[in-house]
């Protein structure tokens, strides 16, 4: 078995049963951040009796499905298939062993990449239903109580457009982040994006248009962050960084930065053309001993305001006590 990146084949995922009705530029920053299995012929994917956490989406080859593995398969599953779903669900053990028929290759779907599709788009929630039924109707058994169903929300923590951590994300990450900050001593930096005039772009180029540019921003502010920082999609335009062990100093040479490149950054339309650049305005603030999350926040959103009452386009840095 092989984890790999590669770039994801659209007609593959036109194919997929979970995203029929679904257009994939929209969700098109979770799907990146998965990667995709390849497994030779023979292996076995999933062993009866054992924890699950992934959900897998067929790309090419062919799977069957046995409840003893010397026993011959009970079903076999073709390309734009998934397996994985139930126990992934319910958080039970496999039922099944799941064997590659022939060479395959599958997209590896976590737990909170799955949540995430599902509460935030209707048709794969629909879909998966549909799938669900469908196992049912095979002799499959599952039972949800209204219990076990409301703590799904909780799952969802990355945004699907961009694949970076939404906002109810962000708020345990938050937490844990000046928690970690205020034991060790460490400064913690707060900076937050709003893209200028977002509004009016989306008049002008339509909401893809407008999703074009969020998802090019968000790609870029990962690719220049690197794993220096937690970057999570805040509101409908905006983007807050948490940078650990970095003082506002560092903080705004670092933002001065970021802006730079997502300025320059290439807007392009799923055919290719490309769309106009935007420019971003941003508010950093840097961590008191004193603040609660909400304070921080606080602090960071009226540096992001200053910003905007001296024209946008900048960045601006609030003064505060240590």
């Amino acid at each position: 078995m092989i984890n790999q990146k590669e770039a994801l084949d659209p007609g593959e995922l036109a194919n997929m049963l979970l995203l029929r009705g679904v257009e994939i530029e929209s969700i098109q920053g979770i799907l990146e951040a998965c990667s995709v299995q390849c497994l030779e012929k023979g292996d076995v994917l999933i062993h009866a009796g054992q924890p699950n956490h992934f959900l897998y989406m067929l790309l090419s080859g062919r799977l069957r499905i046995h409840l003893e593995l010397e026993l011959n398969p009970i079903v076999l599953l073709e390309p734009g298939e998934i397996v994985g779903e139930l126990s992934l669900i319910d958080g039970q053990l496999t039922s099944a062993n799941v064997v590659a028929d022939e060479d395959c290759r599958l997209l590896v779907l976590g737990e909170k990449a799955l949540w995430s599709l599902v509460v935030s788009c209707h048709a794969i929630a629909r879909n998966l239903l549909f799938i669900l039924a469908q196992r049912l109707r095979h002799g499959n058994s599952l039972i949800w109580t209204a219990q076990q169903l409301q703590p799904v929300e909780r799952y969802a923590v990355i945004d699907v457009l961009t694949g970076l951590h939404n906002r109810h994300g962000l708020d345990t990450l938050l937490t844990q982040a000046m928690r970690h900050s205020k034991q060790g001593g460490l400064a913690l930096s707060s900076l937050l994006f709003d893209i200028d005039n977002f509004d009016s772009y989306n008049d002008s180029y339509g909401h893809r248009g407008g999703d074009r540019v969020l998802y090019t921003i968000a790609r870029t502010l990962r690719e220049v962050m690197g794993e220096k920082g937690l970057i999570a999609r805040y509101g409908g335009d905006q983007f807050l960084i948490l940078m650990p062990d970095t003082d506002a100093r560092t903080a705004k040479e670092t933002g001065d930065h970021l802006r730079g490149e997502a300025c320059k950054a290439k807007i392009y339309r799923a055919d290719r053309r490309v769309l106009p650049p935007v420019t971003l305005s941003a508010g950093l603030a840097q961590m008191s001993e004193e603040d609660t999350p909400v304070s921080l926040i606080a602090a960071t959103k009226w540096a992001l305001h200053q910003a905007k009452r001296e024209g946008g386009d900048r960045l601006s840095l609030v003064d505060r006590p240590r």
